[in-house]
């Protein structure tokens, strides 16, 4: 996420916090750097020319305060700024006090808006929401059986889309009339998209607002298409009126221009961000933790949530006991770690939630999350008694547990060397 912007963003400032001395030179120079790496990044000039004037003008005084260091002030200056510039303060979900909370989801075709349909009726429910779907997608083929198969993955009601129905309004009050028989707090439209805006799409958007009055309106936007998305977003505000935008495919190199220009050019706040294919794979947006990690100060907030929600914690204590056990650790409790960190995501998102860890730092870690399939698959290949006591792998054994994992030996040895230094590692930590 934001790769290359976070990397020289985060170049730029360390020249700057390792002077103890600043002059106004020293800043210009250094926001001339910034000013150029936003607009390579996809950033709008108009949002990136107002977010330099801004920082300059408080970079000129914070210069003059000498109980704290000038390099100090000013990342703090722009870290404040980026903040500002992505909506200032993070921006949830308005929900009805009488009856179910209407949120149509509205977007172009390919933007991903039934799956991010999927991934917020799970978050919901995990939130107890009691939400429901609405299949209102009319025109793409298998559109509605493909929401209906998410919704039996999370189990999530899918309503509508099964009739060759084509008046969407009546489709859609016909689907809340039911959620409402139904008990459902929350209901998602998943909406037709069009390859791009067009009047018939716009209408069609402004006559279900009209029959079914929703409490949002989300735009979900491909965080990849850069300026293009900051485009989408104005052209559906001044549509239909939008009261904030889901950006998804965040977790690929994205230069991240959208996210940092949609809030200033519409004034509309990201609620959520989609960093992945799976259902869970969707966060809450929070401004000042996304600047945190665009300058390589990590989200650790984020990365506590992510384990708090898919860490078991009965197991984890489990582990914590064997650590700290004379015996120590053994394979099983291994793979229970490994499944453990596998439940938290991609190793690579994990590791970027830490401060200090950047693009440039994680250049020469393997981030091949099927290493730790490869893993698994070696360790299951092993009997009970083998994970219990390493120290049965004799020739023969490794050569049936490499032939039954589809691995090589030596990655069997390898496997063995690293456990037990992990296992050392951990009687050492006891100790102290």
């Amino acid at each position: 996420m934001f790769t290359a912007l976070s990397e020289q963003l985060t170049g730029v400032l360390s020249r700057l916090r390792g002077r103890g001395v600043l002059s106004e030179s020293d800043v210009t120079d250094a926001l001339r750097e910034i000013r150029r790496h936003l607009l390579e990044a996809d950033v709008s000039f108009e949002v990136t020319r107002g977010f330099v004037e801004r920082v300059r003008e408080r970079a000129v005084g914070a210069l003059q305060v000498k109980s704290v260091s000038p390099g100090q002030q000013v990342v703090k200056l722009v870290h404040d700024e980026i903040t500002a510039l992505l909506g200032g303060t993070k921006a949830g979900l308005e929900f009805a006090s009488v009856g179910p909370t209407v949120i149509l989801l509205v977007g172009l075709q390919g933007s991903g808006k039934t799956t991010t349909a999927a991934k917020l009726a799970r978050r919901l429910k995990l939130e107890q929401k009691a939400p429901a779907l609405v299949a209102a997608d009319v025109y793409r083929p298998a559109a509605a059986e493909q929401l209906r198969q998410l919704g039996e993955q999370i189990g999530v009601p899918v309503l509508g889309g099964g009739r060759g129905e084509k008046d969407v309004p009546s489709l859609v009050k016909d689907a809340l009339r039911q959620a409402e028989s139904a008990r459902a707090r929350t209901v998602i439209v998943d909406t037709a998209g069009r390859l791009q805006i067009d009047a018939e799409m716009m209408d069609e958007l402004k006559a279900l607002k009209a029959a079914v009055p929703p409490k949002e309106v989300l735009l979900v936007a491909d965080g990849m298409t850069g300026q293009d998305a900051v485009k989408i977003a104005r052209g559906f505000h001044e549509g239909v009126g939008l009261t904030g935008v889901i950006l998804t495919k965040l977790d690929g190199d994205t230069r991240g221009g959208a996210a940092l220009s949609i809030h200033g050019v519409t004034g509309v706040p990201i609620k959520y961000i989609g960093v992945g294919e799976k259902t869970d794979a969707l966060e809450p947006f929070d401004p000042a933790r996304m600047a945190g990690r665009i300058l390589g100060q990590g989200d650790v907030v984020a990365l506590v949530e992510k384990a708090t929600a898919t860490i078991d914690a009965e197991a984890a204590k489990r582990l914590e006991q064997k650590v700290k056990s004379k015996k120590g650790m053994d394979l099983q409790d291994f793979l229970v770690a490994l499944k453990q960190m596998q439940n938290m995501g991609p190793l690579k998102q994990v590791l970027g939630l830490l401060p200090g860890i950047n693009a440039k730092a994680l250049q020469g870690v393997s981030m091949d999350d099927k290493r730790l399939k490869h893993v698994e698959a070696i360790v299951l290949s092993m009997t009970p008694a083998e994970r219990a006591d390493p120290s049965l792998l004799n020739g023969t054994r490794k050569l049936r547990i490499a032939k039954g994992s589809g691995r090589t030996v030596q990655e069997v040895n390898r496997l063995l060397e690293q456990f037990q230094q992990m296992r050392k590692m951990g009687k050492f930590l006891t100790r102290m």
